[in-house]
């Protein structure tokens, strides 16, 4: 059996398996707020965001012809494969420390970091679309702090809105509706993270010549889709804990403010064709509702260890695959 088409294999079961550990990783994103609030069973909101993550990854492909062509240029990558394998490998092992250990990390800084530092390794730095590179990291960049202040505005809206409404009666009514904005946000989570998947196995059929457009084939589609929603079935409870409870306590007119924040940013970045991290953005417009409502409520230390873990993933992901690149080179 060919060489290359083994590998090719490989980088799908990889791919597919990125996406399932995303699904369980990045769950605890687009439901902490409602199960923290009671708003959802964690049984109801796992299944609820399962079923909208499988929606959302169905409707668009934008995001993932921009992985697929912008970091790197498919057509022209030395050793594309073994570059695309590398890169899996090491954004998954990252993934799966991070979960390990309850710390939300972001899977879009982990993939896009290792697919850079495996070409690195394998070409140098002239492997890098800068262009290309450079819009993806200002998206990164600078999703986080627009969810930020964009949280910050929206829950000092609802604060002038409805100071005369009594706080219970007022939080009884927007636990309901944060049912819709927790199905909101799992699907806006699916339009933009499973497509990043897509995006790796359609860069390895144009590397080994499989496929000539950037076009996401249907199987693709609908397979990384799959797997995302099952992943996002077996939940992470680790981290809804640490995203729904330890930056603030929230309240659901805090968790409704929160989520249509973060759905909005998004989808925005979905709309354009943005990878973001989808992981920064929800947790950044928790930051920002929480600093509205009450600045000394945020438990700033939890923030601070998540935006270390943030700055630190893109870098040591990058590194972890251009080693992991130069073993399967070696190998070979």
């Amino acid at each position: 059996m060919d060489l290359i088409f083994i590998i090719t294999i490989l980088i799908v079961i990889g791919a597919l398996a990125f996406d399932f550990i995303n699904g369980f990783h990045d769950t605890a994103n687009a439901i902490a707020t409602s199960v923290s609030t009671k708003a959802l069973k964690p049984r109801h909101a796992i299944i609820l965001a399962a079923v909208m993550n499988f929606v959302g990854a169905m409707t668009f492909t934008g995001v993932a012809k921009t992985i697929t062509k912008d970091i790197v240029d498919p057509f022209t990558l030395q050793n594309g494969s073994l570059v695309i394998l590398a890169a899996l490998i090491a954004a998954i092992f990252w993934n799966l420390l991070t979960w390990y250990y309850g710390i939300p990390s972001s899977s879009s800084h982990a993939i896009i970091g290792s697919i850079a530092g495996a070409a690195i390794a394998a070409a140098g730095f002239s492997a890098l679309n800068y262009q290309g590179f450079l819009k993806i990291l200002q998206a990164l960049i600078f999703s986080p702090l627009i969810a930020f202040a964009a949280g910050f505005i929206v829950y000092s809206i609802f604060k002038i809105v409805f100071k005369n409404n009594n706080l219970t009666k007022t939080n009884r009514n927007f636990r309901l509706f944060q049912i819709f904005t927790a199905a909101l946000q799992s699907y806006t989570h699916g339009t933009n993270d499973a497509q990043k998947a897509m995006g790796i196995i359609t860069m390895a059929l144009i590397a080994n010549n499989y496929v000539t457009s950037t076009d996401i084939p249907f199987w693709v589609q609908f397979s990384c889709a799959l797997a995302m929603g099952l992943g996002t079935s077996v939940g992470g409870w680790k981290i809804i804990k640490t995203v729904g409870g330890k930056i603030m306590k929230i309240r659901p007119i805090n968790g409704v403010a929160a989520d249509l924040t973060g759905a909005m940013i998004i989808f925005g970045a979905t709309y354009i064709h943005l990878p973001v991290s989808t992981t920064h953005v929800i947790s950044s417009s928790i930051l920002g509702v929480g600093s509205a409502h009450r600045l000394k409520g945020v438990k700033w230390g939890t923030a601070q260890r998540m935006l270390i873990t943030w700055v630190i993933t893109l870098p040591i992901s990058a590194t972890l695959a251009g080693i992991v690149y130069l073993i399967l080179n070696a190998i070979f």
